[in-house]
């Protein structure tokens, strides 16, 4: 009856999971559909209109890791539910925002909210289902992102056009909380196998203000004061780790990086599949509407295809990690990534539309073959005082790589194109900007491959 009763909550923690895992992508990427209609209802320039994604992104990856570890001190179940009531009350406010400064701001709470579930998410996941099972539930949570992502176009082009872009964030306004009630009923069990410990405070402070300083000025380059912000950020961070190799409770056990071979090139691998991938939905709508003449309807229901295919691998790839070495499934996954990239580098005027979905579906297929298993072997390479700071890392990963690359892609735009509108008479530069920074990301992917298989095969016992 006790292990019933088990395997009754992890099956619960599951599905709040997985139910957290598909609404943060979905506001996410719909929101980048409603930006044109908040623009012109608040009357924002293009600056302030990023920043209603910016300031969601960039409070989510500044608070993950100071979250990761105070999940692993005072459990990652209140931790969890606090998340998803902070992302519930956020998004009520936002339903209401009278401007783009408050709604800015409510984004940003969002984010934290977003962060303490990012950051507990997987943990919750590793620290219920037993290591024979957990590639398979951790393949379940990843389909759960990529089937937002995918239903992000289609639900969230209708729900902006039928009733606004404030509608949006009423799913998890209405569905949030409730979730949150019926977790404290039905979840008994709490999880915090660092508690006792105490709390590294200047770490985090340090840790937040550069990684502030490094995300921004990355994203702003190639301007001059973006060039300080980021090499501040860059040696504000060594301050950090070198801070964390003295501290006794370090707020982020850069020890594992040392110690922990898997665990190092595993979290690399990540970080370079997010750096060479985030950017390629962002490159693609602006080609597939300025140079192709698409419409964001038509260009979203063809950049559907790469999450739809996503969804259908990740789940099979992360029953196939509990059976086979993640190494070479993850490994294989960014190779095949590789493969659709170069395929990407030479579309020009007049590619066609049946040429793009081909590669959009290669490309699904390798990002679902490497997200499962790589998650997979970085949670099962720690012990599970550790697995809120494993879970951390791994979003700060994908954060972090998801600026890089559109940094790396708004760099070429900018170097090829300048602060110009794309037009007929810059349509050589823009595809000349996308070669190169496909090329680029070949370049990254190859690195992958590298730091996949550099990692060591991996045991399953852990």
């Amino acid at each position: 009856m006790h292990s019933q009763n088990r395997r009754r909550e992890a099956i619960i923690v599951l599905i709040l999971v997985m139910f957290t895992s598909f609404i943060t992508p979905f506001i996410g990427s719909a929101i980048n559909l409603a930006l044109p209609k908040i623009g012109h209802e608040f009357n924002l320039n293009a600056v302030t209109m990023s920043w209603v994604t910016m300031s969601f992104l960039l409070s989510s990856a500044i608070f993950l890791v100071p979250i990761g570890k105070l999940a692993d001190i005072y459990g990652r179940k209140r931790l969890f539910l606090l998340g998803n009531l902070i992302l519930s009350l956020a998004s009520l406010g936002a339903v209401f925002s009278p401007n783009g400064s408050v709604l800015i701001a409510l984004r940003a709470i969002q984010g934290v909210g977003s962060a303490m579930m990012f950051a507990t998410g997987i943990a919750l996941i590793t620290s219920v289902f037993p290591p024979n099972e957990r590639g398979r539930a951790i393949g379940l949570n990843v389909t759960a992102v990529y089937v937002g992502l995918s239903a992000a176009p289609v639900i969230g082009g209708f729900l902006i056009d039928a009733l606004g872009w404030r509608s949006l964030f009423y799913i998890p306004a209405l569905l949030g909380i409730p979730a949150v009630v019926a977790a404290i009923f039905t979840i008994k069990g709490e999880w915090a196998e660092a508690k006792g410990e105490k709390f590294d405070l200047l770490g985090s402070v340090v840790f937040m203000i550069s990684m502030s300083a490094l995300m921004y000025g990355f994203s702003k380059l190639p301007t001059p004061y973006a060039f300080i912000l980021t090499i501040a950020g860059g040696l504000g961070l060594y301050i950090f780790v070198r801070l964390q190799m003295k501290a006794e409770f370090p707020v982020f056990n850069v020890s594992l990086f040392k110690t922990n071979r898997l665990f190092a090139f595993s979290n690399l691998a990540a970080l370079i599949n997010y750096a060479t991938t985030f950017a390629i939905t962002f490159m693609l709508s602006l080609y597939l509407q300025y140079i192709k003449g698409l419409s964001p309807r038509d260009a979203g229901m063809l950049l559907v295809i790469q999450p739809l295919v996503m969804a259908a691998i990740a789940s099979w790839s992360g029953r196939m990690s509990d059976k086979k070495d993640p190494r070479i499934l993850a490994s294989a996954g960014m190779a095949v990534i590789a493969l659709g990239l170069a395929m990407l580098v030479p579309i020009g005027m007049n590619t066609s539309v049946i040429y793009i979905g081909v590669v959009l579906v290669i490309l699904g297929f390798g990002f679902g073959l490497f997200s499962s298993p790589n998650t997979n072997a970085i949670m099962g390479s720690v012990e599970k005082r550790y697995a809120g700071l494993a879970s951390g890392t791994v979003a700060t990963m994908r954060l972090v790589g998801q600026m890089l690359s559109m940094g790396i892609a708004t760099m070429m735009i900018h170097i090829f194109i300048g602060t110009s509108t794309i037009n007929p008479s810059n349509y050589k530069q823009f595809i000349l900007s996308s070669a190169i920074t496909f090329s680029v990301f070949v370049a990254l992917s190859a690195l992958g491959i590298w730091a996949s298989l550099a990692r060591g095969k991996i045991s399953q016992e852990v």
